[in-house]
């Protein structure tokens, strides 16, 4: 069919891409479309619609708008290098993945990613790593790690001890870079250190009196491996929470502690039994030694004074021997009859029948002595008692002897 074959009472061309008669309408005009979205475009950028020279003042407009556009990008980027350290941090910057400087607290600025980027470190707060257990915050309850907590011992003991090591990071850019997981470096390290410093001590040293040495070394020993990998980790405290024999020999291990702290009680007991005793034998025996030192002194002094009354009796005897010999003899008398209770009867004046109450003229008897001399015992009696003293005369007493 030819495009421009007259039609049937119609005049003029039939354009198959034209306007269809009868109101129907033929396929869109690619150039038309073109122009319709280039006018949108620069409606947006703040061009106008219209003839060519309208067109050419919105492209112009819309490179403007761009150029907003990427400074309030540039800006945005630019703004997004702030950050913000905390008192109880440090942050890390890293320029392409390398390290940069170390900021303190406070508001800070780097540039944006990807040059620049922080890593914030925590070097404040207290972290704890655990040996032989692992708590749970869920249940309260600690469940043991029998790989970690079985050890052996000089002695070539198994002990079974449990850790907890609590540190702090000293230097955040070393924690990062020097150690590739920081966490579970400190665990092989405190797991080593522990046993190393186990392995030199015997079991009754690290379950009885031995506890803070071993956690002290063991404090020691940790800090100086940390130091050597340049962790920046500083180790705060190392306490030991168990140290106990395994549990298949326990209840022998308690009955041997048992022995030992009744050996100690034992010992405890007779020591003081001992700082009780000697003392007071000591003391009884100084007494002993003074007494002793005072009777011979008193004898030694007895003795002396009877030697020279001896020695002043003979020189008076070689004198007057018959005065001295009358006169010795009245004061033995005199020294044996104060001692005694003596009863004179009277058998020319007295009855046939004689009555003597002894019991009362011995008791009256040691009265008298009290008073110097024995009492008189009833006349009624016809009995008489008189004491024997200096003031009788030797005719006296010869005379009584004879009656």
């Amino acid at each position: 069919m030819v495009w421009n074959k007259p039609g049937n009472g119609n005049s003029g061309n039939r354009d198959p891409w034209g306007p269809k008669r009868g109101g129907q309408q033929g396929p869109p005009d690619l150039d038309e479309i073109v122009r319709n979205v280039q006018n949108k475009l620069s409606g947006l950028f703040g061009g106008g619609r219209g003839g060519g020279r309208g067109r050419g003042v919105g492209f112009k407009g819309g490179g403007i708008g761009f150029g907003v556009i990427v400074v309030v990008v540039l800006a945005l980027w630019l703004l997004s290098g702030f950050y913000v350290v905390q008192q109880a941090e440090r942050g890390v910057v890293l320029r392409f993945g390398k390290l940069q400087e170390v900021t303190e607290a406070g508001l800070r600025w780097h540039l944006p990613f990807p040059i620049e980027g922080v890593e914030k470190v925590d070097v404040q707060n207290v972290f704890q790593q655990e040996v032989g257990y692992r708590s749970n915050e869920r249940t309260g309850r600690a469940s043991h790690v029998p790989a970690e907590a079985l050890m052996l011992t000089e002695d070539e003991n198994i002990v079974d001890i449990e850790f907890a090591v609590q540190y702090q990071i000293s230097n955040a850019a070393n924690y990062l870079f020097n150690v590739q997981n920081p966490e579970e470096t400190i665990a092989q390290v405190t797991e080593s250190a522990i046993r190393e410093i186990v392995g030199k001590s015997t079991l009754d040293h690290v379950i009885t009196e031995g506890r803070v040495d071993v956690a002290d070394k063991t404090q020691a020993l940790l800090q100086e491996i940390l130091e050597r990998y340049k962790t920046g980790i500083v180790v705060t405290t190392v306490k030991m929470q168990k140290a106990q024999p395994p549990e298949q020999v326990k209840a022998a291990f308690d009955d041997a502690v048992k022995a030992r702290e009744d050996e100690q009680r034992f010992k405890n007991e007779a020591q003081a039994y001992s700082n009780d005793i000697l003392p007071r034998a000591r003391g009884n025996a100084a007494r002993l030694v003074q007494e002793g030192e005072g009777y011979k002194a008193s004898v030694i002094a007895r003795s002396e004074g009877d030697a020279q009354r001896f020695s002043k009796i003979a020189r008076e005897y070689e004198k007057a021997p018959a005065i001295t010999r009358e006169r010795l003899y009245l004061e033995s008398v005199e020294a044996v009859l104060s001692n005694s209770t003596t009863v004179l009867i009277d058998q020319k004046g007295g009855n046939n029948i004689l009555y003597l109450p002894l019991d009362k003229i011995v008791s009256q008897g040691r009265s008298g002595l009290g008073d110097n001399g024995p009492s008189s015992a009833g006349a009624d009696s016809g009995v008489g008692s008189q004491p024997f003293g200096r003031g009788r005369t030797r005719n006296d007493l010869r005379t009584r002897g004879t009656e």
